[in-house]
């Protein structure tokens, strides 16, 4: 089966770090662009960042970008996102989810994690 697991979420103050693993089991994560998303309870979904396949193209949502640094280890079927200078409303369940490109739509992404929580708080 094919299956992604985010980890690396936690606990951390404001301005602090975070690094979330996306890792595969059951394909080949290299053949995908993984997108990473984030959700609030009581608000949509949200893109956060995107990587394809080869790294050649990244994407950011204005909220995060100089912050959040998305990149990939296909060796070892990773994609991170490294995530600096963290702000309290970057707070949520964020999640990593697969598609053939880096999609505008959500619905368009394959494959997903179970997500993993951050809390940014003082």
């Amino acid at each position: 089966q094919k299956q992604l697991v985010e980890s690396g979420g936690g606990l951390v103050q404001p301005g602090g770090s975070l690094r979330l693993s996306c890792a595969a089991s059951g394909f080949t994560l290299g053949y995908y662009a993984i997108g990473w998303f984030r959700q609030v309870p009581g608000k949509e979904r949200e893109g956060v960042s995107c990587i394809s396949h080869s790294s050649g193209y990244t994407d950011y949502a204005a909220s995060v970008k100089d912050r959040f640094t998305i990149y990939r280890d296909n060796a070892k079927n990773t994609v991170y996102l490294q995530m600096n200078s963290l702000k309290p409303e970057d707070t949520a369940v964020y999640y990593c989810a697969a598609a053939t490109v880096c999609f505008n739509e959500i619905e368009e992404y394959n494959y997903w994690g179970q997500g993993t929580q951050v809390t940014v708080s003082s």
